[in-house]
């Protein structure tokens, strides 16, 4: 089985393994002090934090799903359990358009829930909602892009 790895600095092991339980809705494969991973069928990934002084930052993470419906349901999901959220938006950003919604982990990394519905021409976001407010694209705005080097240790 082939799935991508993601290493996360973290500075609270409880609340980002309590966050990262919510927002793929399993438990960790592994946990040990100042260490967890998780094994997640779907989407397929590994995801490993390391507990330390500074959390890192990273201009963002997604989950792709393969349909709105989807979308839709991570957001019921995750409201029911507690953690905010942008609200499902129609978007036209990163050279495509989505249905998406956004959560930021303990240590504010965003990560959006997103399908793929159109390729698109533009970089920039806009928003397709009824609303018509700015969408969020390629990291909420004002987010850092910065990201920690690797840890002193290695998984």
């Amino acid at each position: 089985m082939s799935r991508v790895q993601l290493a996360l600095d973290v500075t609270d092991l409880d609340e980002a393994v309590a966050f990262y339980r919510k927002l793929f809705g399993t438990e960790p494969a592994k946990r040990r002090p100042g260490y967890a991973n998780f094994a997640i069928a779907d989407p397929p990934l590994k995801l490993v934090l390391i507990e330390g002084e500074r959390g890192g930052t990273l201009n963002h993470l997604g989950i792709e799903v393969r349909t709105a419906g989807e979308v839709v349901a991570a957001e019921d999901r995750l409201a029911a359990d507690g953690v905010a959220t942008t609200g499902v938006d129609d978007t036209t950003c990163c050279f495509a358009e989505k249905t998406e919604t956004w959560v930021h982990d303990p240590d504010g990394a965003p990560w959006e829930v997103y399908v793929k519905t159109a390729d698109a021409e533009q970089l920039a976001p806009t928003s397709r909602s009824a609303a018509g407010d700015a969408g969020t694209c390629c990291a909420p705005a004002g987010e850092a892009v910065a990201v920690a080097g690797p840890p002193a240790g290695c998984c």
